[in-house]
């Protein structure tokens, strides 16, 4: 596996693959609004099997305040460290970019995932997409 920075233009059919997988296909987010116009505002990231097929992705909105999302590993690739090495890769970049924490809105289902990786919820729980979430921060 590797992970690379990404274009949100010229990576965008790797992206949107792995996004569209899970959180359309699998989680049945509505299409159109699975992209949105933060997209090409945001660093992205994506991670690639040994044959070059993207497995996994993940952006940071440097520009409202370190926000982490659209944090997506292929079914195939779970429980294998990706999603880790996504996260880890995306702290890095929010400390490169000066920032002091960074923050997710996390599915109450990967929030386990989330305060392995150091963070804590704050706030309570909502519902975006149709989908259980909880504001999560962590400190770099």
């Amino acid at each position: 596996m590797r992970i690379e920075p990404a274009s949100f233009e010229s990576d965008y059919a790797a992206i949107r693959r792995v996004r569209f997988t899970v959180f359309v296909d699998e989680q049945h987010v509505p299409e159109e609004i699975e992209l949105d116009e933060r997209d090409p505002l945001c660093l992205h990231l994506v991670a690639y099997d040994d044959g070059g097929g993207p497995i996994g992705t993940g952006r940071l909105d440097v520009g409202y305040g370190g926000k982490i999302g659209r944090v997506a590993v292929l079914e195939s690739a779970r429980r294998s460290g990706v999603g880790s090495a996504l996260m880890s890769r995306l702290h890095d970049l929010a400390a490169g970019a000066g920032l002091g924490s960074v923050w997710c809105n996390a599915q109450i289902s990967a929030a386990a995932f989330y305060e392995r990786l150091g963070y804590r919820t704050v706030g309570e729980h909502f519902y975006e997409a149709g989908i259980e979430h909880v504001r999560m921060e962590r400190e770099l």
